[in-house]
């Protein structure tokens, strides 16, 4: 009698104890198989082409490139893998931007070790599974209402560069910086940049 060979599984997260505990997690299954692990996001689209994961468990905020970014490039580039999320930032706004980029599950790191490796097999039968108290935290606090090039535009004030180093970044003039900016306050109901970026931040949007 044949048995059907295990799931194979690539593990990205830049926490290296964070990872290496999934792994032995995951690995305690019979029919799971972690074939790569990567620190790096912008490691996980070669990684995945070396090892030909079934599902590729990615952390949202790591060096090189994000999960979410990740997520996206393995839809484009390896679209036979499925992505799992797995974070600590259980924020709306990263729930919407990870189905957005392809990714088929979304889950916070303090989930049991059992439902991860349910999501796991779930995600190849062609499912969706996500954490459901994010998800009705999602639906709660509404769509991102900032444009891609106003995020570009906050994210590059974050660290407190003025007007014209942005432009100079972003290849865009002092005054459509502003514009941008401004519209991004609003949206977000702040007082300054600062406050409109720290708020985006907390939601998920940037």
């Amino acid at each position: 009698m044949t048995h059907p060979r295990p799931v194979r599984v690539l593990l990205a997260d830049d926490q290296s104890m964070v990872r290496e505990a999934l792994a032995t997690l995951l690995g305690l299954e019979d029919d799971i198989e972690v074939v790569a692990q990567v620190a790096r996001g912008d490691e996980v689209l070669a990684a995945a082409r070396a090892h030909t994961p079934d599902v590729a468990l990615l952390d949202i905020e790591m060096p090189g490139m994000t999960g979410i970014e990740a997520a996206a490039l393995l839809r484009t580039q390896c679209p036979a893998v499925k992505v799992v999320i797995v974070t600590t930032f259980g924020r709306p706004g990263y729930l919407r931007r990870a189905m957005e980029s392809g990714a088929e599950a979304f889950l916070v790191k303090d989930a049991p070790a059992a439902q991860l490796a349910e999501a796991v097999r779930r995600v190849l039968r062609g499912e969706r599974v996500i954490d459901p108290t994010l998800a009705a935290a999602a639906l709660a606090d509404g769509a991102d209402p900032l444009t891609a090039r106003e995020r570009d535009v906050l994210t590059a004030a974050a660290d407190g560069s003025v007007n014209a180093e942005i432009a100079r970044r972003l290849r865009l003039s002092e005054g459509t910086v502003r514009n941008y900016l401004s519209t991004a306050i609003q949206k977000t109901r702040a007082r300054n940049r600062a406050e409109a970026a720290r708020i985006a931040r907390e939601k998920g949007w940037l």
